[in-house]
């Protein structure tokens, strides 16, 4: 496993779309352990392979201990909102804020290709529509409500 090089806004990969996933090879697999690496080397609840440089559709998501591994996800249904900063790992030291759904109920298959369903509230729901967004090569820049502001990253730490 390895910590792979997140794509930063202005790099033109961030804005395309990605391409399904039709089997779980092992340089898929390899790219789904180096996602994780990298997300938790990063302190992110969420990576999408774009942001590493691979035009497929698949997130890595662990905001509260419990991973997911969503290969070709879409979201089946949304309801309420919230409205909270945001930030991502391809846009280092800044956050904004955005508009969500509060509910989010989606579908993915996992490292096996098996189909599951996830609901989710709050943060998590959160991470998935942000995490899919960049499948499609939006960033949440694209959504934010007034300026971005700078935040820590927490880099002099080490």
């Amino acid at each position: 496993m390895a910590i792979r090089n997140i794509r930063e806004l202005g790099d033109d990969i961030l804005r395309k779309h990605c391409r399904e996933v039709r089997e779980v090879t092992p340089k898929i697999q390899e790219l789904i352990d180096d996602m994780y690496d990298t997300m938790y080397e990063a302190m992110g609840v969420g990576l999408a392979a774009p942001q590493v440089g691979i035009l497929k559709r698949i997130v890595v998501i662990d905001t509260d201990g419990h991973p997911y591994t969503m290969i070709n996800p879409r979201i089946l249904e949304t309801a309420g909102e919230q409205d909270g900063s945001e930030g991502c790992l391809s846009v280092p030291g800044k956050a904004g804020n955005v508009k969500r759904p509060n509910y989010v109920k989606a579908e993915a298959y996992d490292e096996n290709m098996e189909r599951y369903e996830v609901e989710a509230e709050g943060l998590l729901a959160r991470a998935i529509c942000h995490e899919l967004d960049h499948l499609d090569g939006k960033l949440y820049v694209d959504l934010v409500e007034g300026e971005l502001y700078d935040v820590e990253t927490g880099d002099d730490e080490e």
